[in-house]
């Protein structure tokens, strides 16, 4: 009798290809586009600041209305994903996120319509953003990580994370280069995230769709034809699969079950931890170094600096992830972060504040290669892109705090940079002890 083996099991088996690196690559370009578009808007809240003459608190409400929207579009799209398909919701967060973007160069200034409707228009167009982008990642990391081979998946998905360094450099080089040009600086920037709609075209027809997701569909011959040409691209000759038609379970799985509720909750908790630090330190950074009376262009040439060691955080992760494991990884490099964070608070000189944010951003951003190589890995297929946007979404609460006027302009004002980074210091610390309540999934297969 000939063996048999599931299509995933059978994904699992091949070496990575030319097949798996175009779909990085494809799923990556589409990350790094959203982190420039992250990374953009605290450029854009620094140069606003100058321009129109705003406080941090009406540039708090910026910031944060589009963190509103990143928390709806996480759950929301997590759960369409589930549904509706990885792929087409990939493509579709592109779109929306694009156009908003886009639109967002066009908002007319203060002098002809009043800073409040200027500002009003901005933060609105700001939501969608914010919507599109915050369903986008856990999306992209799930359809990732379900082609990926397990031997070496956990590597695959921090790869996939390290486009977004890529997107914060661009975001930076941006914020250097173009916005302080001329008033219209930060239209121009803006105005480059059109380009996420039209790569949203070759996601939808370049990119592959999920096998597990294609055979909960009942849609088998699909799966069949997917996994044929990835076990062309890599020599192996097909086996067999059992047909796997539609799961009745699907509807009945949850991630608060009694198998889940505690990887549920400590994930839950690392997300909403790193994300309060992550993007209450680096959405602020830029506003931060021109209220300590560094030039523009000079605190954007030091955001670029310490926005380049992202870079070797993601290779040294990537590495440690498959050696040391997810969960120790993790939590190692969310420990480095919270010691990072506390050297940020307190550095007295040029020289330091540079080398701390390069800590900060190096262990910062290696954690986050490893959070996102974990959430997908936590669940079955039926509600793996529900858990993982899920996740997603609570953190982003953590993200509308952090960037509220509420928060750190507050912490600046009662204790100077050393308050908020101190805070951002603790957090990291209770992320890192969640982290270590996560199961260990190295080299294991996903659940079906």
């Amino acid at each position: 009798m000939a063996e048999t083996m599931t299509r995933a099991q059978r994904l699992d088996r091949l070496p990575f290809t030319r097949k798996h690196g175009k779909l990085l690559v494809g799923s990556g370009v589409g990350w790094a586009l959203d982190a420039m578009d992250v990374g953009l808007i605290s450029f854009v809240m620094a140069a606003l600041g100058a321009q129109w003459g705003l406080a941090p608190d009406m540039l708090g409400y910026i910031a944060m209305i589009g963190f509103v929207g990143m928390a709806v579009g996480a759950s929301l799209g997590g759960w369409l994903a589930d549904r509706f398909g990885r792929r087409n919701v990939f493509a579709l967060t592109l779109v929306v996120y694009g156009i908003a973007t886009g639109a967002s160069a066009l908002v007319p200034g203060p002098e002809g319509i009043g800073i409040m409707a200027a500002v009003a228009i901005l933060a609105t167009l700001r939501f969608f953003v914010g919507l599109g982008l915050g369903a986008e990642l856990p999306v992209a990391s799930t359809l990732v990580s379900e082609y990926a081979p397990k031997a070496i998946r956990g590597r695959v998905i921090v790869g996939l994370e390290a486009f977004w360094a890529v997107g914060w450099i661009m975001a930076a080089l941006l914020g250097y280069f173009l916005i302080p040009v001329s008033e219209d600086g930060w239209r121009w920037a803006l105005g480059v995230g059109i380009v996420p709609t039209l790569y949203a075209l070759y996601v939808r027809f370049g990119l592959p769709e999920s096998v597990r997701y294609l055979e909960k569909q009942g849609r088998v011959e699909e799966a069949e034809a997917a996994v044929r040409i990835y076990e062309e691209a890599a020599n192996v000759p097909a086996v067999p699969s059992p047909d796997q038609g539609a799961s009745a379970n699907t509807a009945t799985e949850s991630i608060w079950s009694p198998q889940y509720r505690v990887r549920t909750a400590a994930l839950w908790i690392v997300w909403f931890c790193i994300n309060l630090s992550y993007y209450g330190a680096f959405i602020w950074i830029p506003s931060i170094l021109v209220g300590r009376g560094f030039p523009l262009v000079r605190s954007f040439g030091f955001t670029l600096i310490i926005t380049l060691a992202q870079l070797p955080g993601y290779a040294v992760a990537a590495w440690l992830i498959e050696v040391w494991g997810r969960r120790i990884t993790l939590s190692v490099f969310l420990l480095g972060s919270a010691i990072s964070a506390g050297l940020f608070g307190f550095a007295p000189t040029e020289t330091l504040i540079i080398v701390f944010g390069c800590m900060l951003s190096f262990f910062n951003l290696g954690a986050w290669g490893a959070l996102y190589a974990v959430g997908p890995e936590l669940y079955p297929t039926g509600v793996r892109g529900t858990g993982t946007g899920a996740a997603a979404g609570f953190g982003r609460i953590a993200s509308i705090i952090t960037t509220s006027p509420w928060f750190v302009p507050v912490l600046l004002a009662v204790g100077g940079v050393a308050l908020p980074f101190s805070v951002f210091g603790v957090a990291f610390l209770i992320a890192a002890g969640a982290a270590l309540l996560l199961p260990e999934q190295r080299g294991t297969a996903l659940a079906a």
